[in-house]
């Protein structure tokens, strides 16, 4: 089975997924193509390096990612094509892969990126703007046709990574920032289930609002009720039940998050 999954800012009002696929499928006609997201917030490279972070071990193995995301089409700026443990993931070099490089390194599984240099892998002629057509979108289909990574172009040794905030001990206790927000308006944090002690206390300050203890479900809230849970992928999250802490607290991504933790051993 040959698997692409396509991650995009494009929306879907365009056609230009669409575009992407019709390019895979002319030159790998099997091909099933699953669609991870195509409503990444415009040009927002970290959301979309989130979203893949937790996304690609749930993927058959030898899924093949193609993530554009891309403030830089056009520019000076290069693509890749990247083995990251048992996944391949093809698009720019932008910081897309982040997590899931820095996962694979942490596992030690094989990491091996290339450049994507060979034009007779790109289509003629490839446009200024849209390169998740004219070479993503091939390249990941001649990648699983079983053309080596070796022959798109040179080994990259420097690949661009993010700066994702990862939370630090303070006098008052964990400070994290707002990581991501859902389409719910939850607001998942930087801080990890793991920072939290067992059976711990906890108060979480962010937005000016204080929420007290954790949740186990969404279930267990009141209508309207701010709270705090451990979501699906192991963070720290604030939510409001059957409502939007997003736009009940004004909040963003960046925003500062305090957690203060009471039990006997230590928050990391």
């Amino acid at each position: 089975m040959k698997i692409a999954a396509l991650l995009t800012d494009f929306t879907d009002a365009d056609g230009y997924p669409a575009v992407m696929k019709g390019v895979m499928l002319g030159l790998l006609p099997d091909l099933q193509i699953i669609d991870l997201s195509h409503s990444v917030p415009h040009q927002d490279v970290l959301h979309a390096a989130l979203l893949l972070g937790r996304s690609v071990t749930f993927f058959p193995v030898g899924t093949v990612f193609v993530s554009v995301v891309d403030p830089g089409v056009g520019a000076q700026r290069r693509g890749i094509i990247a083995q990251l443990g048992n996944q391949y993931f093809v698009g720019p070099d932008n910081g897309l892969i982040t997590l899931v490089y820095r996962n694979a390194l942490a596992k030690a599984t094989p990491v091996r990126i290339y450049s994507i240099e060979d034009k007779s892998f790109m289509l003629d002629p490839v446009s200024a703007t849209f390169h998740g057509r004219d070479v993503f979108a091939p390249t990941a289909a001649y990648l699983l046709k079983g053309i080596p990574m070796q022959d798109f172009g040179t080994k990259v040794l420097d690949p661009v990574l993010l700066n994702i905030h990862e939370p630090v001990r303070t006098g008052f206790g964990l400070e994290g920032v707002i990581r991501h927000i859902d389409a719910f308006g939850n607001l998942g944090t930087s801080i990890r289930a793991e920072h939290l002690a067992n059976n711990a206390k906890i108060t979480i300050i962010l937005c000016g609002q204080t929420v007290s203890g954790l949740l186990n479900t969404f279930g267990e809230g009141r209508r309207g009720e701010l709270a705090a849970i451990i979501d699906s992928d192991g963070y720290l999250a604030v939510c409001i039940i059957n409502g939007s802490a997003c736009k009940e607290l004004n909040a963003h991504v960046g925003d500062t998050v305090l957690v203060s933790v009471s039990s006997e051993g230590p928050a990391f």
